[in-house]
């Protein structure tokens, strides 16, 4: 029996406006070509952004052949409008996560997110990516999600758990920071990096391996069995594969369809570069707020920070509200560190997932054989792609994973 789905299988977005900081000295080449024959592979991966690259990495890794389709190109679509904080913290807190999901699947969601940014550390070295990866601490501010007292609890929740989180005082904090607040969560374990570098490296080291990058290829017709995924292209081609992955991010495969998902609108800017009025440590920043403000620092020392957050409607909104959206994030930097200089030097808009859990969705779609799906929804769109690579590595060797049910998508 089989299961078949015709027309555009994912939602076409324009995915983001501007010019992210990420693509300043112009847009990233990677070696690609349109899909001009049949295929037969072991993988399909549909998405050449962060999760489909570390998919193909962890397939390659596994002995699999791995073929890429992209209807724009490698590091064409969201990538470069992410601001690449790397933590293990999720947008849920421990203790709101607990309630919604029971202690034990809380717990291990945050342990397995800890360990995956653990893990992406050590490839980045093991590769040899030049992405500008640093290891950071992260500094977590009151607001309308948790106040003061419910920031002591969650600091303590997490360090009952062995997570490397603390509550620190208001002078710590301002000696950190320059941040006047009645006090906040000091994390290690975090980390920035340069998203374009370094999905552009993995993609390129994943071409040294055998993989193949078909780019403009659009996916137009799913057909799955009890064997194989055929997919059809626009331009006819069939690629007959064991497996197909669709890393598609935004612009959702239109084969699932999961209650609690959404995707929203976020913005975000770039100063000038200002090293001398950064603060000490340098700290990913970020508020227990709705929506939150969240900032980091970059290697020549400008200060990158979005929020202002909400559902997404439509491009050409999204686009117009970038004069406002911008203005109001510089307010709030302004009064956070009165000393920065906020004009920007860049600005853009883009898109990203959120859930009611604040958990990415990954696995084997529901009814569709030998097909999986990547939702990295939440804020930490990065490493829940990591954590899908791993997932779906162990699935297509018949191994299991200790929390693929923790992420499946409900039947």
């Amino acid at each position: 029996m089989s299961t078949r789905r015709r027309g555009t299988v994912t939602v076409q977005r324009d995915l983001r406006t501007g010019t992210p900081f990420w693509l300043r000295h112009g847009a990233i080449r990677v070696r690609s070509q349109p899909l001009g024959r049949d295929l037969k592979i072991d993988v399909a991966v549909v998405g050449a952004g962060v999760s489909g690259a570390l998919i193909a990495d962890a397939l390659l890794r596994s002995g699999k052949t791995v073929a890429v389709l992209d209807r724009r190109g490698p590091v064409e679509g969201s990538t470069p409008a992410s601001t690449a904080l790397l933590q293990f913290e999720i947008d849920q807190p421990l203790i709101l996560l607990t309630q919604k999901i029971g202690q034990q699947r809380a717990v291990r969601a945050y342990w397995r997110s800890a360990t995956a940014v653990d893990f992406l550390r050590g490839r980045i070295a093991d590769l040899g990516l030049r992405c500008g990866f640093r290891e950071r601490q992260t500094v977590y501010l009151p607001g309308n999600v948790l106040n003061v007292t419910e920031l002591k609890q969650e600091a303590a929740a997490r360090a009952e758990i062995g997570l490397r989180s603390r509550f620190i005082d208001a002078k710590l904090l301002q000696a950190m920071t320059g941040i006047e607040r009645r006090g906040a969560i000091l994390s290690s374990g975090a980390g920035e990096v340069d998203p374009a570098a370094m999905v552009a490296g993995l993609w390129r080291s994943a071409l040294t391996r055998g993989a193949r990058i078909y780019a403009p290829t659009e996916v137009v017709d799913i057909q799955s069995g009890r064997s194989r995924v055929t997919l059809t292209t626009a331009d006819g081609h069939v690629v007959r594969a064991r497996h197909a992955a669709f890393a598609t991010g935004y612009e959702v495969v239109k084969l699932v369809k999961p209650k609690g998902y959404k995707v929203m609108s976020t913005w975000a800017m770039a100063t000038a570069p200002q090293p001398a009025k950064l603060w000490p440590g340098r700290c990913l920043i970020w508020e227990a707020a709705d929506p939150y403000l969240y900032l980091r620092t970059t290697l020549d020392g400008r200060v990158i920070v979005g929020g202002e957050d909400e559902e997404f409607s439509d491009e050409e909104r999204r686009d117009a509200l970038i004069p406002k959206k911008i203005a109001a994030i510089r307010r709030k930097l302004a009064r956070l560190m009165p000393a920065l200089d906020t004009r920007p030097d860049f600005a853009w808009a883009g898109c990203f997932g959120a859930s009611a859990h604040g958990l990415p969705a990954i696995g084997v779609i529901p009814g569709v054989a030998r097909c999986f799906a990547v939702m990295g929804y939440g804020g930490n769109g990065i490493t829940f792609s990591v954590i899908a690579a791993q997932i779906i590595q162990r699935a297509i060797q018949g191994l299991p994973d200790p929390d693929a049910d923790l992420f499946a998508f409900p039947a």
